[in-house]
């Protein structure tokens, strides 16, 4: 991404450029639905809506906080692909409304019934997905039109996680489905920025090893994955879907490995995209060890949406955040700690979550660590995405 050198309008900052709403609203919001999930666990609060609290829980993760963050991160790519203005003032009002109605439906505090609480919450990303191909055929940059298909699919599995919850009473094959569309995108996606990223911060430190461009081992690494997601999704606990998830693991973690990011070290803002990365093998082969009997299946699910989804968010809305408001790409010692913490509670989360320390669980613990990455987060950088950018330097 380019750096952001003007405020198109005269919108107050924070609507004018898609990242700043959406990232400032994902990161805090992820540290207080996570603090609302503990008390929902230890009884301090109840909810009212249509799902139950583990549902609630799951749902929000994917389809409130990640589905904000990729909001933010199309409404900021799109007008560098489409040379088109970026959306902002109140059309950007106008979708962030929609998010926050979707996450207040959710937790019940509108009264509506299930088919109320559905429709408030897709219309969120039914209308990201009209947004999109408004601006990339208007822009008539159709090579990045299929960016649009796992958002359908995103949308899709959010359908079937609100169906599930209506007619089963909880979620099985939605709250699967949409984890796997999210971590394909950071497949798809983090495939293509990691490397880029390394290569151009490597060259110029005139280093002779450099990671090894897109070519056809990345194509079979996304296409297993896809499939191997999808055998998830429907299929859990069959040794098959194990063993594919086993194979495809190991060759993301080849993947990874092709991307130099040991030479990094120098550089937090790359280290914690290559450690982000580093959770989807881990993930993935948590979860096929799941479906063998090996694991339990909550290893998987917390590497995968805690270090996976998690991390790789928190990385790519920094240096979006840090580029396009003109400062220098670096995370500081700051910004380092809290990607750290993110990291820390996936792996406390998925190995040690009954574990006591201090009077505190593992569970709580990885949920206090959660948080406050997120909340450094959200102080370090929204001031930066509150107020008028300055050009870089």
């Amino acid at each position: 991404m380019s750096n952001e050198t003007r405020i198109p309008g005269r919108e107050p900052a924070l609507f004018s450029y898609g990242f700043r709403p959406f990232f400032l609203s994902a990161a805090v919001f992820a540290g207080v639905a996570v603090l609302c999930w503990m008390f929902l666990l230890d009884g301090v609060i109840a909810l009212s809506g249509p799902f139950a609290p583990t549902d609630w829980h799951v749902h929000e993760m994917l389809f409130g906080y990640a589905s904000a963050v990729i909001a933010g991160f199309l409404f900021t790519a799109i007008p560098n692909w489409t040379g088109r203005a970026p959306k902002h003032g109140w059309p950007l009002v106008f979708l962030f409304i929609l998010w926050l109605a979707g996450r207040l439906a959710c937790g019940g505090l509108f009264g509506l019934d299930p088919v109320g609480v559905m429709l408030a919450d897709l219309a969120f990303l039914a209308a990201i997905v009209a947004a999109t191909i408004t601006e990339i055929v208007a822009g008539r940059n159709w090579r990045n039109l299929m960016v649009v298909v796992p958002v359908l699919l995103l949308l899709g599995a959010n359908l079937v996680f609100h169906l599930e919850v209506q007619f089963s009473g909880v979620s099985d094959i939605g709250r699967r489905l949409g984890t796997g569309v999210i971590v394909f995108l950071i497949t798809l996606i983090g495939g293509r920025i990691i490397p880029s990223f390394t290569r151009n911060w490597l060259v110029k430190r005139d280093s002779d090893r450099l990671p090894v461009p897109f070519n056809r081992f990345d194509a079979v690494c996304l296409l297993a994955g896809a499939g191997a997601l999808i055998g998830w999704s429907f299929f859990p606990e069959n040794p098959v879907t194990g063993g594919g998830m086993l194979g495809v693991a190991g060759l993301h973690g080849v993947r990874l490995i092709r991307w130099q990011g040991a030479r990094t070290w120098r550089s937090p803002l790359l280290v914690m995209l290559h450690i982000a990365y580093a959770f989807v093998p881990l993930g993935l082969a948590a979860a096929g060890a799941a479906s063998i009997g090996w694991l339990p299946s909550a290893a998987g699910a917390h590497l995968l949406g805690i270090g996976g989804i998690g991390g790789m968010t928190m990385a790519v809305m920094i240096r979006a955040s840090l580029g396009h408001t003109g400062h220098k790409l670096e995370a500081g010692p700051v910004l380092t700690i809290a990607a750290g913490m993110i990291f820390s509670a996936a792996l406390i989360r998925a190995c040690f979550p009954d574990a006591y320390v201090g009077g505190l669980s593992g569970l709580w613990i990885a949920a206090g660590l959660w948080i406050a990455g997120f909340s450094i987060f959200a102080v370090k950088i929204g001031p930066y995405l509150t107020s008028t950018s300055r050009k870089p330097t």
